[in-house]
């Protein structure tokens, strides 16, 4: 684990490092302005904003994509590549989808795609996703069609976003999918606690994803790594409310690839379902998830502080009665301190055909204010370092 830790470090480092292409002065900057776009939140800017975009993607040197102050209202769009050069999409106003959910097109579940992108960069701005009404929708029990993504990246290579606020999605804030190498830093993303399927980030089919330095509010996972999720660096995230950072579901398809190399460090959890969970079906599956690190963590009065689930139904709904496929193996939980809002703080709830292997528990300290915290192991196998409460169950 030293080892493979060392290098996963050396391999962050040289992942920042590459994100270090600047603009010079004299780049072209594109003022959607310039197009007919206007800021006053109700006059449809899309066909300018894709005007703009076609004569930033053209441009034969690194050109800036310049939204100025103002509310732009924008429906369903696709900024795709592959672009002539490196293009900064910088915001310093708001982007804002139309009140009506049904005018976003939403069979597709997008409402903004970047797309085929190499040397991209998001600098600052809100996009606000308008979802109150489609959250009422959802909420009537009526029939609903899929809520949209805000914010897509699609089969992008080394991208940076910074600074970016997202607000009130209908579905999921931000999707990463089939990309390379993806920063994101200062971003803050929100939406209420009741509001359904709100995900902060969900990362699928992706490797080299990195986010540091991130408020995360949502209805749903803060940040959830789907198949094919590698290579994860997670620092400095103030997730809730929320349920917590997920790894899964897994399990879905029974031909589906793993989650490897993750690493979720310094990070505080505030009143969220749960902590950090690990989460798959009871169904065959080739899927896995192997070396993962949690370090250095704060709950606060969190649910589930510590879990994985191998029977993962949720409503108990439509559940297979099966013995889950995943393998989950490499699990480490290091420095993990706070509070529990129920007295299992600790559950590992794994496969019968496919136990948990290589669990590590070292220096947690999860206590229940109502009483003693508990731990709870079913197929489990592992270690325990150091001081451990509630009392280790591996």
């Amino acid at each position: 684990m030293a080892h493979y830790t060392h290098h996963f470090i050396l391999l962050f480092l040289a992942t920042i490092s590459f994100f270090s292409f600047t603009f010079s002065k004299d780049a072209p900057s594109i003022n959607v302005l310039s197009f007919g776009a206007k800021p006053n939140g109700n006059f449809d800017s899309t066909t300018s904003f894709v005007k703009a975009w076609s004569s930033a993607c053209k441009s034969k040197e690194p050109a800036t994509f310049y939204v100025p102050k103002g509310f732009f209202l924008l429906k369903q769009v696709i900024f795709e590549g592959p672009c002539s050069s490196n293009i900064k999409f910088r915001i310093a106003g708001t982007i804002v989808a139309p009140s009506d959910y049904s005018s976003l097109g939403n069979k597709s579940g997008f409402w903004i795609m970047f797309r085929n992108l190499n040397g991209f960069s998001v600098q600052g701005g809100t996009f606000d996703g308008k979802g109150d009404s489609y959250w009422r929708c959802r909420k009537s029990g009526s029939s609903c069609p899929a809520g949209a993504r805000s914010i897509t990246f699609s089969s992008c290579n080394d991208v940076k976003v910074r600074g970016l606020t997202s607000l009130n999605s209908q579905s999921m804030h931000i999707a990463v999918e089939q990309c390379k190498n993806i920063l994101f830093k200062d971003v803050n993303i929100k939406a209420p606690s009741t509001s359904p399927n709100t995900d902060g980030i969900d990362v699928t089919l992706s490797t080299g994803v990195t986010v540091i330095d991130a408020t995360i509010r949502t209805g749903d996972d803060c940040i959830a790594l789907i198949q094919g999720s590698t290579n994860v660096w997670i620092e400095r995230v103030t997730c809730g409310p929320g349920h917590g950072i997920s790894i899964g579901s897994l399990g879905t398809s029974e031909d589906e690839a793993g989650v490897q190399n993750v690493t979720v460090i310094n990070s505080i959890f505030d009143g969220t379902q749960n902590g950090v969970r690990i989460k798959s079906w009871a169904k065959p599956s080739n899927g896995y998830a192997s070396d993962i690190v949690f370090r250095n963590l704060t709950m606060l009065n969190a649910y589930n502080p510590i879990i994985i689930d191998q029977k993962y139904c949720p409503g108990d709904k439509n559940c297979p009665q099966q013995n889950s496929g995943v393998k989950i193996s490499k699990v480490s939980y290091e420095h993990i301190r706070g509070t529990s809002a129920c007295p299992q703080a600790i559950n590992f709830d794994c496969s019968k055909s496919n136990p948990c292997e290589g669990i590590k528990l070292q220096d947690i300290d999860l206590v229940y204010d109502n009483g003693s915290s508990t731990s709870t192991c079913k197929n489990a196998d592992g270690i325990t370092r150091g001081e451990v409460i509630p009392k280790s169950c591996l």
